[in-house]
This record gives C-alpha cells, structure tokens and sequence, in this order.
C-alpha cells in the first residue's frame, strides 16, 4: 500500500471545497448504502456500535462490510476474531471474513505486528483510508460501515468529502459533556450536507440480573432531548452489559443476540 499524500486534502475553506468529487469505489465492488459511525471524542463505544449494527444486519441476511477507518485505534479485528495478514490481489485489497460473513478491511491487518502502533501524519492516516475505499474489492454489498475515529479532524474530513456517504450514525454516552460532543459531530454532519439517520446511546444503563431493575450509573439521560431538538432519532440506547465485553475479547462479537436494532431502518 502506497502512502503517498492524497488530492485535494485539506480543511473545508468554503462551502464550495466542501463539495469536492466524490471517489469511486473499486470497479468490483457494487455498494448500496455507505454508512459512517461517528462520535465526537473516543471512549463511548463508537467501534461496539459498528460492530453490533453490523452483526444485527448480517443476522437479517443482508450482505455487510466492514472499513476501519480508525487508522491508530484499530479494534475491529480483533472483536471479529481476525488475525490473518491482509492479501493484496491481481485487482485489489481482499476483505477478510468474519465467522457470520461480514467483509472487514482494517490497518490491523498489513502490520507486521497486531500491536504495532500507527505513527502517520494527517495526511498519510487520510490516504490510508481512501486507498481501502478505492482499492478494496468488496463484490456486492447492502450496506458498507466506516468505523470513524474520534474527533472532527483529517480522517472524518476525507471520508466526508469523499467517500459518498448515505448517511451518519452520531454514537454518544448518557453525560452532559459527551452530549455537547453530539452538537459538533452533528453540526459537522450538517457543515458537509451528509444525512444524519439518528443517535446511538451506549453505556446507557446497567440491568441487575437479580430484580430486573434499571439503574442509571451515569444519571439521567438527555439523548433522546437533544435528539428532539436536532429532529432525528435515537436509534438505540444499549446497556453496559459484561457479556457484550466477554464476547468482544475473544472476537465473538457476532454471536451477541439482544437485537437493540430491530426498528433500525437505513
């Protein structure tokens, strides 16, 4: 993989950069729907998110992918059980499969080591993510998922200029500092004319085993206020739940059968 500087990089100036042309795929992938999975600061499970939508449209017998675009925080592999290197073929990058299905390409995958750390700048990390875009062969897909990293920097900027997205999902916690966080991803969203489908809430309670009952840890909830105010929905909010961890540390993460997304309509 060449990691040359990338075209027309850079930060939006006017709302005329901001509509620079779009990148085809690569000529053997045929994608309906592109869905980013977006948060405004990293630990809210934004990664989880991806992964559990992912698995609950597979379960539907759709035909799913997976891009990490997570350039120096890579953790899809490793929640699908992938280890392998990734292979290069005669017409592109070749996706990996998880157990259920589901086509993944991650950085993970072209390190020599698993726990290799990404020291690339900006525009390198950028590249990197257009490359698994145009130079993947994905063959045919329902839906492609990018798993975002955090922040409203370089990466979120190239994928938003130009990979034709359908739409965003914003993944935020129950604390009033995250929900600020919501506000930017969402503004950004707008900024760059991408649909916003709806907000996931994670860490949004825990279930007591015993009794049933819901307890807030992190206080009461104002997602599905902001949501209203922002005129879109909230799609889920999930539980911390230790048995979604133990399946994720050993790369069961599709085997996690509670279908939170059961109303999810992209």
């Amino acid at each position: 993989m060449s990691q040359s500087k990338p075209e027309n990089q850079g930060a939006c100036e006017s709302k005329e950069t901001c509509s620079i042309s779009k990148e085809n795929a690569n000529q053997f992938s045929d994608i309906k729907k592109v869905i980013a999975v977006l948060s405004g600061k990293g630990g809210v499970g934004k990664s989880l998110v991806t992964s559990l939508l992912a698995s609950s449209m597979r379960r539907e017998g759709l035909n799913i992918g997976i891009l990490d675009a997570d350039i120096t925080g890579p953790s899809i592999p490793k929640m699908f059980g992938i280890d392998k290197k990734g292979e290069v073929g005669e017409y592109g990058i070749i996706p990996e499969k998880s157990q259920k299905g589901i086509k993944i390409v991650s950085i993970n995958m072209f390190l020599e080591k698993q726990d290799s750390p990404v020291i690339w700048r900006g525009p390198i990390l950028s590249n990197t993510v257009k490359q698994f875009w145009t130079d993947t062969v994905w063959g045919e897909l329902d839906y492609l998922f990018i798993d975002m990293p955090p922040g409203t920097g370089d990466v979120p900027l190239t994928v938003f200029q130009l990979i034709p997205l359908d739409g965003i999902v914003i993944v935020t916690s129950p604390q009033d500092l995250v929900n600020l966080i919501v506000r930017k991803s969402y503004n950004m969203a707008k900024e760059m004319n991408i649909p916003v489908i709806g907000i996931v809430e994670n860490m949004s309670y825990i279930q007591c085993p015993d009794c049933n009952k819901t307890i807030d840890v992190f206080g009461k909830s104002r997602t599905e206020e902001i949501a209203q105010d922002f005129g879109i929905n909230l799609i889920a909010r999930l539980p911390i739940d230790p048995k979604i961890a133990a399946l994720a540390d050993i790369g069961k993460i599709e085997d996690y059968d509670k279908r939170y997304f059961r109303d999810l309509s992209i």
